[in-house]
């Protein structure tokens, strides 16, 4: 038996009879798109505020994959929304995998690109930054890069490229 209970657009709460008087609470939302842009030596990533931490924290661009679209078109949109860039070519797709399967049933899709061009400016509130590969791992020593789905899409992309 599962109850669920719309939290809000996108976000449900879900209560599943797990064992003979014990329930799991667990998320069903959106799945979402990380982006890794590279530009010469350097990735790109946003600094925006994220409201459960209550600080500005640097990540990859990424987004929610809308009702109908697929991955590849998803990331395409989010990577102009949030950096302003654009890919000349079609985005490279490195992995996809459970974000946090313990607690949700979301699925992350990873994708790279190095081929960019600039075409618009970033959605308000969101800051755009250039970092080398030793600048980002100096971040998450230090926990201003500390989001572990990005950090995990960091460290794929790294070793495969």
């Amino acid at each position: 038996m599962k109850k669920r209970i719309k939290l809000t657009s996108g976000i449900t709460l879900i209560n599943k009879k797990f064992k003979k008087r014990e329930f799991y609470h667990y998320f069903e939302e959106p799945n979402n798109v990380i982006i890794i842009p590279k530009i010469n030596n350097h990735f790109i990533l946003v600094k925006q505020k994220r409201e459960p931490i209550n600080k500005k924290n640097y990540e990859f661009p990424m987004g929610w994959i809308d009702k109908g679209e697929n991955p590849s078109a998803a990331a395409k949109r989010e990577l102009v929304e949030e950096t302003g860039y654009k890919s000349k070519k079609k985005l490279q797709k490195l992995f996809e995998f459970f974000a946090d399967p313990g607690r949700g049933n979301r699925k992350c899709f990873c994708y790279y690109t190095n081929n960019l061009s600039k075409i618009a400016k970033p959605e308000k509130n969101i800051q755009v930054f250039l970092k080398t590969t030793k600048e980002i791992i100096k971040m998450i020593n230090i926990r201003k890069f500390n989001n572990s789905a990005h950090i995990a899409a960091f460290f794929f992309c790294i070793n495969k490229f």
